[in-house]
């Protein structure tokens, strides 16, 4: 069997500890704005605004507003936020998602990355492949590997040592650009090349692609007809919920009010180990029938999830502004509905909308996260 597919029960198995770590703090050893634990030389922490100072002699994983790391890390990082900066060097892989993250120090293997706007500063130096989504990407820095980017606007000047495969809208390449591989790209206009840049394995446009000729897809008409019936299922869930249970969306609401960062390490915790714990039981044999339970119990939570944080936000949004009707039953509904249209009139922004809603996915998983673990030992 595949060394990386052993590997990894081993590595969700560390998260698990680790995060159950981290929930079983007591509140005299964390602050009301962040949350830290360790196990061996890994480092868990959540909060809203974290600046690591402390050097890191394994994995870093962290979640928050704006997050600053300015300390190396020996092994992976994996990072979630607002506003990201990597300012250090990276012994292993980057794995990163943020509205805005920049990165400047050295990678020793990969960077997986997405973000609204993605930076890879003259400092930067990716010892490994490069991997972008993202509505704005910068490649100042030095990539060793190939370079895959799917993204509004392409800008890259620096060397890279491998390919470069971009599907964006825009690419463009500066004056230093050295790229010592084929640059194959995906958009409806030509490349942007300064008379500097130099790619040594030539420039090509994929077979077929122009603006007459894209691949064919739904009619839009179509696609917005399925997407609206979907955003109006969630709403009738959120009705359901809010009416069937309305104490336990209120605890709910609490926790995304009190622990946003901690939601969303847990929810991407979650997100990763789950299809992990399935995959072992797969194998196993005698544990398929578990796997295939579990497999359809997740797919089940995700939308429960989202709406879940879509109360959330409305729940807050009505404290500010009506405190008496946050405990309304219509009002709260109303919330919920204006939350979820909004959330999908955003997903129709390229990029935004998508991380936003992985967001609100990975908030609502790790809220449900945290009532299980308050419900358990009542239940105990």
């Amino acid at each position: 069997m595949n060394r990386r597919i052993l590997s990894a029960p081993r590595g969700a198995c560390r998260v698990g500890a680790a995060l159950l770590l981290v929930l079983t703090l007591p509140p005299s050893h964390a602050d009301s704005s962040a949350q830290q634990a360790r196990l061996g030389g890994d480092l868990f922490v959540a909060g809203g605004t974290l600046t690591l100072r402390d050097p890191v002699g394994g994995d870093l994983f962290a979640a928050g507003g704006s997050i600053d790391v300015d300390a190396p890390v020996g092994g992976d990082a994996l990072v979630a936020g607002g506003k990201v900066r990597l300012g250090v060097d990276i012994g292993h892989s980057v794995y990163a998602a943020a509205g805005q993250l920049s990165v400047d120090g050295k990678v020793g293997h990969n960077a997986r990355v997405a973000g609204g706007r993605v930076e890879f500063g003259p400092k930067a130096e990716v010892l490994g492949n490069v991997s972008v989504a993202g509505g704005r990407v910068q490649l100042l820095g030095a990539v060793r590997g190939h370079v895959q980017v799917a993204g509004g606007r392409l800008w890259i000047d620096g060397p890279v040592g491998g390919d470069v495969l971009a599907t964006s809208g825009e690419v463009a390449l500066g004056p230093n650009a050295r790229i010592a591989g084929k640059l194959r790209y995906r958009s409806g206009d030509p490349v942007q090349q300064d008379p500097g840049a130099q790619v040594l394995g030539g420039v090509e446009q994929w077979p077929g692609w122009h603006r007459e000729a894209q691949p064919t897809a739904p009619p839009r008409p179509m696609r917005s007809g399925i997407a609206w019936w979907w955003t109006a299922g969630l709403i009738v869930l959120a009705a359901i919920l809010l009416a069937a249970w309305p104490q336990w969306c209120a605890r709910n609401s609490q926790t995304l009010r009190q622990r946003p960062g901690l939601s969303l390490l847990l929810g991407f915790a979650w997100l990763v180990c789950v299809p992990v714990a399935v995959l072992v039981l797969l194998v196993t044999i005698i544990g398929i029938p578990l796997a295939l339970l579990a497999a359809a119990l997740y797919v089940a939570v995700l939308p429960l999830a989202y709406v879940s944080t879509a109360i959330g936000l409305a729940d807050q949004a009505l404290l500010a502004w009506r405190s008496d009707a946050a405990l309304r039953w219509g009002w709260r509904i109303a919330g919920a509905a204006a939350v979820l249209i909004g959330l999908a009139l955003l997903g129709r922004v390229p990029w935004l909308g998508g991380l936003v809603a992985f967001a609100a996915l990975l908030a609502g998983l790790g809220m449900l996260a945290l009532q299980w673990r308050r419900v358990a030992p009542a239940a105990g």
